[in-house]
């Protein structure tokens, strides 16, 4: 694709432009998302009209900008975090049923962690988490299992960047924070009391794919002084087969 005057590809200028929207920003103006993703009024306007003609961005009455359909459809064709996130579901919904309480399941993504669904009641406690909202791996149980689990070159370069504090227990000393993964694989799982919210603890369980690697991670969000043994029981049935409907055998 051609180069800007900068040296920016389109493709470059096309990821800036999707990715002025978030979780919490799902509408903006075609103005908003030239002045945050740094580009030229012209240009994004130019840019937005094109991914309007092309079903990727939606215009609507007020002339506000969101995503389109045809973005989300190409996005879940032959989709590996589809496929897992259905293999996932009945087995998410029976663990949300038991205990009451959010049920969620992450993938690895960028060193971060990506939440690929969300399950709760009315009665559920308070959660942070969004579906494709992102959370550090080092601050939530999720992010501690795929860190734990993950490939140490992984695991270096979390260890060796700051480890931003979410809450007053987020765990932010990289020795500390080592010994709590070499626990994670230890035990099978993670606990983090009050690491993204003081009232809340996440518990967390890997889940494995035909090849036995570690793909995501099943968790609950808890009341602070919650038990955690019935929810990690329920959490390990629901990881065991949605492993075993991915194909593992271990």
């Amino acid at each position: 694709m051609a180069n800007s005057p900068s040296g920016e590809s389109v493709t470059d200028r096309l990821l800036r432009v999707l990715e002025t929207f978030t979780p919490t920003r799902t509408v903006q103006t075609a103005t908003e998302i030239g002045r945050r993703a740094g580009l030229p009024s012209a240009t994004a306007h130019r840019m937005v009209g094109e991914l309007v003609d092309a079903g990727l961005l939606e215009r609507d009455d007020d002339r506000r900008i969101r995503i389109g359909m045809r973005l989300w459809e190409l996005a879940t064709r032959s989709s590996h975090a589809l496929r897992l996130r259905q293999a996932a579901m009945p087995h998410m919904e029976r663990v949300q049923a038991r205990i009451g309480e959010h049920t969620q399941l992450a993938i690895l993504e960028q060193d971060e962690a990506l939440f690929l669904e969300r399950l709760s009641s009315p009665g559920s406690g308070s959660n942070v988490t969004r579906v494709a909202g992102r959370l550090p791996l080092h601050a939530s149980s999720s992010g501690l299992v795929l860190l734990a689990f993950g490939s140490l070159s992984l695991q270096e370069r979390v260890l060796s960047a700051p480890l931003r504090r979410l809450a007053p227990e987020t765990i932010t000393d990289p020795a500390a924070l080592r010994r709590k993964l070499a626990e994670v694989r230890r035990v099978g799982h993670a606990v983090a009391p009050g690491s993204i919210e003081a009232v809340s603890t996440g518990v967390a369980v890997p889940v494995r794919d035909e090849t036995g690697g570690v793909i995501a991670a099943l968790s609950a969000v808890l009341p602070r002084d919650a038990q955690v043994e019935i929810a990690l029981f329920e959490l390990y049935h629901a990881a065991r087969e949605t492993g075993r409907a991915l194909g593992y055998r271990g």
